[in-house]
């Protein structure tokens, strides 16, 4: 168990991941990759969280999923345990993010942008790449700087 208040004051990229989806690989390799070009902030975080709710393309168990995300995608992110993302016992988590954004998740990938303060400002279908929603994360960052006081424009 995490409490995801340890994310509090950071943007977060939360996505509901599936390792036999045909969105798999492309998804993956972009999260890594925005993981990868956000992290030197400290401010950003991707957050995996397995769902087998559609075309049970999550069917394994949550070792399993561990070693594909770890093993085979090369994951420099948090991947939590296998949860429901909608209709029956949704995680708290994802019944916020759903409430909130008044957006439940249809498929595998859907990505959820959450700013500092943990407040959802976009969303995004599994068709959307997460390299295309790179500008918004950045936005998203240098407003936490901002809130800081700081005058950071870029980095």
């Amino acid at each position: 168990m995490v409490s995801l208040e340890s994310y509090r004051g950071k943007v977060s990229l939360v996505v509901n991941v599936a390792s036999e989806c045909g969105y798999t690989d492309n998804h993956y390799s972009g999260m890594v990759l925005l993981q990868q070009t956000f992290a030197h902030t400290g401010r950003f975080n991707v957050l995996a969280f397995p769902c087998n709710q559609f075309g049970e393309q999550e069917p394994g168990s949550n070792e399993e999923i561990y070693r594909f995300a770890h093993d085979e995608k090369k994951i420099n992110f948090p991947l939590f345990a296998k949860i429901n993302v909608r209709d029956k016992d949704v995680h708290p988590a994802w019944l916020y993010l759903s409430r909130t954004s008044e957006e439940a998740p249809k498929w595998n990938f859907y990505k959820y942008l959450v700013n500092h303060n943990g407040l959802v400002i976009n969303v995004w279908g599994s068709q959307v790449d997460p390299e295309d929603v790179r500008e918004d994360i950045q936005r998203a960052i240098l407003e936490t700087y901002k809130h800081e006081g700081s005058n950071r424009d870029e980095f």
